[in-house]
């Protein structure tokens, strides 16, 4: 893990840039808007707010019993919100590395600096959405203790998200269709998530490929401490727990075989 852990220094080291490149970013985000900053952060809420009117609201749809929430919006906003976090980090952090090719290609960058970039710049959107997201939810959690769980969860969860980015900006520099083949995951990933039902709904003997996701296990932890103010079960904590451990040897092998050749792949 020698590389790895070289790779965590030098994010270290050049946090202060990072700072400054993720500031960039998200203004570039919004650059040329009249609406400015609003935009980043207007576009998921409008998202969520669509979907409580439409299955809350108009249509009334209620889930059967095992959901952690009868009402159909209710249960999808928190699921759905982290995932759009998730999908749109991983697609920026992806791409990093191929937007910063003649950069790195004049300047002794270290290359880990631009996928952190993107994935911050999601987190500093979608972060505060999150927060404001157990805020509302006060109503149907009670500020129950279990809710504290949002916070290890969405710093894990930004720290899974860090390591897949990272992985996928390599494989996408080495072989371009990385991008197409996780595009075409991301979209049809929603329905391997717990997000449009509860885990309960999904057929006892292939539950397992909820596994496979590694937002599954993010999901039930928001959906058991917004929903039900309750901390998560000890599964959920284990299962990301082996999704970070899993994504940092593949970044380390990624780095370490990738390093001499990287630069000239962009």
């Amino acid at each position: 893990m020698r590389t790895f852990l070289h790779s965590i220094q030098e994010v270290w080291n050049a946090r202060a840039l990072i700072g400054v490149m993720t500031r960039r970013e998200v203004a570039a985000r919004h650059a040329g808007t009249a609406l400015g900053v609003i935009w980043p952060y207007l576009q998921p809420l409008l998202s969520v707010a669509a979907y409580y009117l439409v299955f809350d609201i108009v249509f009334a749809m209620r889930l059967g019993e095992g959901a952690s929430s009868h009402a159909v919006g209710t249960f999808l906003i928190v699921g759905a919100l982290p995932w759009m976090a998730f999908c749109d980090a991983v697609s920026r952090g992806m791409g990093s590395l191929l937007e910063a090719g003649s950069i790195l290609q004049k300047n002794p960058l270290p290359p880990v600096l631009f996928p952190v970039r993107s994935v911050l710049a999601s987190s500093w959107i979608f972060g505060p959405l999150m927060l404001l997201l157990a805020l509302c939810y006060i109503p149907v959690h009670h500020l129950q203790w279990g809710v504290l769980a949002l916070l290890p969860l969405m710093a894990m969860q930004l720290l899974m998200t860090l390591l897949l980015s990272y992985a996928l900006a390599i494989f996408a520099a080495a072989l371009r269709d990385t991008v197409q083949l996780v595009g075409f995951a991301l979209s049809v990933g929603i329905y391997l998530t717990p997000i449009l039902f509860p885990i309960t709904m999904f057929p006892q003997g292939w539950r397992w490929l909820l596994w496979l996701n590694p937002m599954a296990s993010y999901v039930m932890g928001y959906q058991s401490a917004l929903l039900q103010g309750q901390w998560p079960e000890m599964q959920v904590w284990v299962v990301s727990a082996v999704w970070i451990a899993l994504l940092a040897v593949v970044v380390n092998v990624l780095v370490r075989r990738s390093r001499d050749q990287l630069v000239d792949w962009l």
